[in-house]
């Protein structure tokens, strides 16, 4: 077993894990754990934190079509 276990999702009863995202901010700092997505596609739970307010299940992107911004 791995040094690092995740919690089960319990959206989809445990067909996958909750797996945390980071971020940074918008000066570059880094934001842990900004959000918690279920690692099974096919139930797509999610809970995001966005200036301060919670959100559930936000619809997801694919992030094909995003360019990143010049520096």
């Amino acid at each position: 077993m791995s040094e690092y276990s995740y919690p089960e999702c319990k959206a989809c009863d445990g067909n996958g894990n909750l797996l945390p995202l980071s971020d940074f901010g918008s000066q570059g700092a880094p934001i842990h754990y900004k959000a918690w997505v279920c690692s099974d596609p096919d139930c797509g739970f999610n809970i995001k934190i966005r200036n301060g307010d919670v959100y559930l299940n936000e619809p997801i992107a694919s992030g094909a079509s995003h360019s990143p911004r010049m520096r």
